[in-house]
């Protein structure tokens, strides 16, 4: 077992580096040099979640039980219950994947083998980018690494209603901020297929509708437009009660003028 400190901390990437790498966002996958680690469903995913979220550095025992018992009585022994799922967590994982210490314990993998952390990393590198082209190839790369529904498979109410939608919100945000850089490049025609699947899986996101109704206007299928817009403006009366956002209204004004 390996203890952490100051030196062990600095070292967690280089001991932990190309062993284990855990995919958080779509279905739970977890390989340790390349090979798949079965994890039976329960809170053993839940304590690697949450490990994974912070690769390289400690999570104290109180926050890990914190979440593991989010909804239930904790058991009467917090720290040896821990323990014991820490054990459990080491033997699928291999003895070095865990680090532990007085205050806490540390999965010891390169932050970058881990997808949450590593989709995060590159839309700050996007947000830097000096160019529009490398900002989309960052913000390509970041969004590809999404398979679905984040912590699928892991039975943690707390991460699906404290870490998924946040996740969500930043995925969603990268892509329209993908979609934007392509607007500005002309792809309009290219783009009108992939939005109309967009506004179809969010369809009460009205920043994709409206960028839909950008690329139709610009695509010139403006009666194609003004159809998508009454689409939205109905669903959002029926379902929310409330009139479209000014700025999708802004659009539709200017379909009605012909100034998409």
């Amino acid at each position: 077992m390996m203890e952490i400190s100051e030196h062990s901390i600095a070292d967690l990437g280089e001991r932990g580096r190309g062993a284990l790498s855990v995919r958080l966002l779509g279905p739970l996958d977890v390989s340790v040099d390349g090979a798949p680690v079965a994890l039976t469903p329960g809170r053993l995913r839940t304590l690697l979640a949450v490990l994974a979220l912070s690769a390289g550095r400690t999570v104290s025992i109180e926050s890990l039980a914190a979440v593991l018992w989010a909804h239930d009585d904790p058991p009467r022994n917090v720290r040896r219950s821990v323990q014991t799922y820490i054990a459990r967590l080491r033997c699928a994982l291999g003895e070095d994947a865990i680090c532990s210490g007085p205050a806490g314990y540390v999965l010891a993998t390169d932050p970058e083998r881990v997808d949450a952390l590593m989709f995060l990393r590159l839309l700050n590198m996007a947000s830097a980018a000096p160019d529009p082209a490398t900002e989309r190839t960052r913000l390509g790369e970041a969004l590809n690494l999404w398979r679905g529904r984040p912590f699928d498979g892991v039975p943690s109410t707390w991460l699906a209603e404290s870490k998924a939608p946040w996740l969500v919100e930043r995925y969603l945000t990268a892509l329209e901020s993908r979609l934007d850089l392509d607007i500005a490049a002309g792809r309009h025609a290219e783009l009108v297929v992939e939005l109309s699947e967009l506004t179809a899986r969010h369809p009460l996101r009205e920043s994709l509708w409206a960028r839909l109704l950008i690329v139709l206007g610009r695509s010139g299928r403006r009666a194609e437009a003004l159809a998508r817009y009454e689409t939205i403006r109905t669903r959002i009366a029926g379902e929310l009660g409330v009139d479209p956002d000014p700025a999708l209204q802004r659009l539709h004004a200017d379909l009605l003028t012909r100034c998409p």
